[in-house]
């Protein structure tokens, strides 16, 4: 790659350039972690070994630590390691919608909505909100966030389902104990490699006029743009931009994402190629339960993992669930690394 980064004749075609200068430098960090973690572990092997001969317990404590936090990064490192999918590497949108509850699931959904966003803002990635639904009386109806960022649809792919809320109702004056619905949906951005055929016969398309906070920020048009596609009943729909043709664009880039995302899920589950929208947001299809009433506690009902510490889950706290519900993806050597984590 070095090489072929030297020909002047590479330049020639702009895509197939850029697509190798991101692929050597993902590996030129790769290797070069590698080779930071060998040395590291060399350096306090022979410092442990120093301070043995000389009697330095301060010196055999400290090196011993340092190889704790390594061995620790290293499981992370093995973890990120298993983003190896057609797509992982790519930018994502995520989709939030509210379930059966009205208010209380609205509100649940908004929440969420936060928490993935600050989540992506913790990881250094950008985010851009695509199209929002407004609840009735407080929260959300729907939310389509883009992140965008290296391995973001690798790290958010295993988020996608529904998320189940157990709290006192601030919408009760009765104080009563509520459980809330919403589901979470993840599909990758589709870039320029890979082509995506539809057949515009086969979509609707609808504009209607954007929500907004109100004031100056109130659209006047129907700038807002949703698309249906009849063969998969997905709908997507875009109203980030003042201009209907903008949108309209991006509506078309979502689309294309979502079919690129269900034909992966095929290929990986075809059990599970049924996007989030179309199941029911409710008992039975839950990934994740977090309880603030009577008890803390949020748990990942695939793997297990634990935190007794939802209002810091709630502020974008995510790695430690997204990196065992990765490992648990992966059959061979993932008990060993979420043991590694733990």
């Amino acid at each position: 790659m070095n090489n072929k980064a030297e020909d002047p004749s590479l330049w020639n075609d702009a895509a197939e350039a850029q697509k190798l200068m991101r692929e050597r430098q993902q590996l030129d960090d790769s290797i070069g972690n590698l080779r930071r973690f060998e040395q590291q572990l060399n350096d306090n092997i022979e410092l442990i070994e120093l301070g043995e001969e000389e009697g330095d317990a301060a010196i055999v404590s400290e090196a011993e630590e340092a190889l704790r936090q390594l061995r620790h990064e290293a499981a992370k490192k093995q973890v990120e390691a298993m983003l190896s999918g057609e797509a992982d590497q790519n930018d994502t949108y995520l989709e939030v919608h509210s379930g059966a509850g009205g208010t209380e699931s609205q509100d649940w959904a908004n929440m969420l909505l936060r928490m993935y966003s600050r989540w992506a803002e913790r990881q250094g990635y950008k985010v851009e909100l695509m199209e929002i639904q407004d609840g009735e009386e407080a929260g959300i109806k729907s939310a389509t966030l883009l992140v965008k960022g290296h391995n973001a649809y690798g790290w958010l792919k295993t988020e996608s389902g529904v998320h189940r809320l157990v709290r006192i109702s601030p919408y009760d004056s009765n104080a009563r104990r509520h459980t809330s619905f919403s589901s979470i949906w993840v599909y990758p951005v589709v870039d320029d490699s890979i082509q995506i055929d539809i057949n515009e016969g086969d979509c609707r398309i609808d504009t209607y006029r954007s929500s907004g906070a109100g004031g100056q920020h109130v659209n006047t048009t129907d700038s807002a743009v949703r698309i249906t596609h009849m063969p998969s009943g997905i709908v997507v729909q875009c109203q980030q931009e003042r201009s209907q043709h903008k949108n309209r664009a991006k509506a078309w880039d979502m689309l294309r994402a979502r079919l690129y995302e269900a034909e992966l899920k095929k290929r990986e589950d075809a059990a599970n190629a049924e996007a989030a929208s179309k199941t029911d947001i409710g008992w039975g299809h839950q990934i994740r339960s977090y309880v603030l009433q009577p008890y803390q506690l949020v748990k990942d009902l695939r793997t297990g993992v634990e935190s007794t510490s939802p209002g810091d889950v709630l502020d974008g706290e995510l790695n430690e669930f997204m990196e065992a519900a990765l490992a648990h993806r992966v059959s061979g050597g993932a008990d060993a690394v979420v043991d590694d984590l733990n």
